[in-house]
């Protein structure tokens, strides 16, 4: 009796033994079997639209004369980028006062800016642009490229809000490491620099293209009255034709003393659609390199592209 229970005791840990394999197989063979996690997916169809964009190299030479540059145009009804010089303008370098317009986008659309009333006391403090030593509003700061004013709207974003945007946005490196601006080597007053003027964050202008189309493409994810009060202060006045209105915002950045960054970025709109584009000048010897000289070349650029 005794060996017949030793028996079915034997028989029962058989049956256990191969029931927990059969339940381990089955787990295993579920995880394997599982879609691909959702963030997996986006980054493969980003990867596949990405991959959908034709580039086409242009001669713009002429309009930059002899400058250090490099131009992008990114159309999306054709699903197009128009490159000039496209090592640079695949290289990343700091974004300078162009970064005003993510954080004004971030500030509008949080609250945090007000254009009805966003007026900011001036410190007392003496900056080299007098445009800048007086309380000033967010019309006028965006316009005179205030320093002092953006230096205090992202510090009221705040570091985390901000990492969370620039990711979102995909907007270059998003390294905000730097959040004070030490690492800028032409100004160590905290009121006129951050991560943004020759530090930490770098983009190039093909990725500035692509963050502009984010921001006012048909797929944006900020509000429509965001991206109108954004509009009203990046529109370029003497531009504004029936035809064709031309939106975007300056930027020049120095090392040392010497301009090695100066932008002018933004988009164009036309009865024939929208343009993203972007001019970036490096440092160039001899050379007048500022962002007006920028401006000057991106306007010329995108009228004869429109026109």
């Amino acid at each position: 009796m005794k060996k017949k229970n030793n028996d079915f005791k034997v028989i029962c840990l058989l049956f256990v033994c191969i029931l927990a394999c059969m339940i381990t197989g089955c787990a295993n063979y579920s995880a394997e079997e599982k879609p691909p996690a959702e963030s997996g997916n986006s980054v493969e169809s980003e990867n596949e639209i990405s991959a959908d964009i034709e580039t086409v190299e242009a001669d713009w030479s002429e309009y930059f004369n002899g400058r250090n540059g490099t131009a992008v145009i990114y159309d999306p009804s054709n699903r197009r980028y128009t490159v000039y010089n496209q090592k640079l303008a695949e290289t990343r370098s700091s974004p300078c006062s162009t970064f005003k317009i993510i954080s004004s986008l971030i500030a509008l659309e949080n609250g945090i800016i007000l254009p009805e009333d966003s007026t900011r006391t001036w410190s007392g403090e003496r900056f080299w642009n007098e445009d800048w030593n007086k309380d000033i509003d967010f019309r006028e700061a965006f316009r005179t490229s205030c320093v002092w004013y953006f230096r205090q709207v992202i510090d009221d974003i705040g570091k985390d809000r901000m990492q969370k945007e620039l990711e979102k946005l995909q907007y270059g490196n998003c390294d905000i490491s730097d959040w004070e601006g030490s690492l800028n080597t032409n100004n160590n007053n905290r009121a006129l620099t951050g991560f943004w003027i020759e530090s930490s964050l770098r983009i190039s202008p093909k990725e500035q293209t692509a963050v502009m189309e984010r921001i006012f493409g048909g797929n944006s994810d900020y509000s429509e009255e965001t991206q109108n009060q954004l509009k009203q202060v990046m529109l370029v006045p003497e531009q504004d034709r029936a035809a064709l209105s031309i939106y975007g915002k300056t930027g020049m950045g120095k090392t040392n003393g010497v301009v090695v960054d100066a932008w002018f970025t933004g988009f164009a709109e036309s009865t024939e659609g929208t343009i993203y584009f972007c001019v970036r000048l490096g440092e160039t010897e001899e050379l007048d390199v500022s962002s007006t000289v920028a401006k000057e070349i991106a306007i010329e650029i995108v009228l004869d592209y429109c026109m």
